[in-house]
């Protein structure tokens, strides 16, 4: 039996494919909702519990629109968002990046660099969860759901592991105590783990429960500044005093050296097993394949 090809897409939708039409409408529609959230969290900070719930409204929407978009434009199942090995691949995302996190300040413990002077109330805790609910899943589809993977489709894993680890990184000079060292370690540091997570997994649940876990740990429970925004006071009040490259300054703890080393060999352990495994994929023109 011969078999009979798939229609030739409208010239229309042909042109929505191209990369250079999916990518600013793909990423700018989820960059403006992110914006659009920071707004309402903004306007809640005083309720937490409320911006939370609206977080999760706008976070649904956000998720809503990238699998729309991915089914309508790009005529595909979104498999980065699929629901098999979703809570296995968040839960240990999310463990790993709390234990990043406290290890690093474990060690400026041990150092005496960081302090702890006493505790606030449990509601200290409240605050965070939108943050952390944010920028766990905006980024992830931003960064990684929208242009690492689309750059990957022409350009290949490598380059597009590189090119998106910067941009990610360097957006948070944007943060209002952004640094060019904070910015630098941030590509390497989260753009290499998160983007490693990705390509091993081939979906956004475990990068976004490291992401939403880091950023959680770090402000809600040690206080910390994160990635150069605004610092509120988290469970523990604590007092850290000690060399900028160990502390990371006013950028925060991902500026830190500590933080670094950690990171990043932890990244190298996921690419190394994506690299064994044989997930990276080579440029598009290399594989002789046009993605749909």
């Amino acid at each position: 039996m011969q078999d009979i090809a798939e229609p030739r897409p409208a010239a229309w939708r042909r042109i929505l494919r191209l990369p250079v039409i999916r990518l600013p409408l793909l990423g700018g529609g989820l960059f403006w909702l992110m914006m659009v959230n920071n707004g309402f969290m903004e306007d809640l900070a005083a309720r937490p519990l409320t911006a939370l719930a609206v977080t999760a409204g706008m976070v649904t929407l956000a998720l809503a629109l990238y699998a729309g978009f991915v089914r309508w434009v790009e005529g595909r199942a979104p498999g980065e968002l699929s629901f098999p090995g979703m809570g296995r691949e968040w839960a240990m995302g999310a463990m790993v990046g709390a234990a990043l996190y406290t290890s690093s300040v474990l060690l400026l413990m041990a150092l005496g660099i960081y302090r702890i002077e006493g505790l606030n109330p449990a509601s200290f805790l409240l605050p965070a969860l939108a943050m952390a609910l944010s920028s766990g899943v905006f980024e992830e589809l931003i960064f990684r759901g929208a242009l690492m993977r689309i750059l990957e489709e022409h350009l290949g894993s490598w380059i597009a592991l590189v090119l998106s680890a910067l941009v990610f990184g360097f957006t948070h000079l944007l943060n209002p105590a952004g640094t060019l060292m904070g910015a630098l370690f941030i590509s390497i540091e989260a753009g290499l783990l998160l983007g490693a997570a990705y390509l091993l997994t081939r979906r956004l649940w475990m990068s976004m429960g490291f992401h939403m876990s880091w950023n959680y740990t770090q402000s809600a429970i040690f206080s910390g500044i994160v990635s150069g925004g605004d610092s509120d006071p988290g469970l523990i009040r604590a007092s850290v005093a000690g060399p900028e490259l160990l502390t990371g300054g006013s950028f925060g703890l991902e500026s830190s050296i500590i933080a670094f080393i950690l990171c990043t060999g932890t990244g190298l352990l996921l690419l190394g097993m994506t690299v064994q495994q044989g997930r990276m994929r080579p440029p598009g023109w290399m594989r002789g394949a046009t993605p749909g």
